[in-house]
């Protein structure tokens, strides 16, 4: 199965439904379900806005699954969805106007069982079998 891996604080805010969204400088075509490792890089400024959520956050390990079904262009109109959407969760995005990249659009999104692996860039593999 196809895997991201995704810096912490937004791995998790994905797996708890948060962010239906990835963003990526790069585009796919890939279609389909992919499971959701959060790596070991951590994103300090995002942490400390999103520490009062109460959530934990793993590292190091593929925390959840979901299905991938579009890849969008993040335009003005794109960042005024992501501004009705949720703002505060997709901030970053949304002011950096200048920034052109694309957005990973996620469904069924569900947490398992932590899995222990090393992450790498670009859409990788894993043999997943659900425990």
């Amino acid at each position: 199965m196809k895997v991201i891996t995704i810096q912490q604080p937004f791995a998790t805010l994905i797996v708890e439904g948060l962010k239906k969204y990835e963003f990526r400088t790069w585009k796919t075509n890939y279609r389909g379900e992919i499971l959701i490792h959060a790596g070991k890089g951590i994103d300090q400024k995002a942490m400390k806005k999103f520490e009062g959520c109460g959530f934990s956050y793993p590292s190091g390990c593929i925390i959840g699954k979901a299905t991938l079904i579009d890849c969008i262009s993040i335009d003005e109109r794109a960042r005024k969805m992501l501004i009705k959407q949720n703002s505060f969760v997709y901030e970053h995005v949304i002011q950096h106007k200048e920034w052109n990249c694309y957005g990973f659009q996620l469904e069924k999104i569900e947490k398992i069982k932590p899995i222990k692996i090393n992450g790498q860039l670009g859409l990788w593999n894993y043999n997943y079998e659900k425990e």
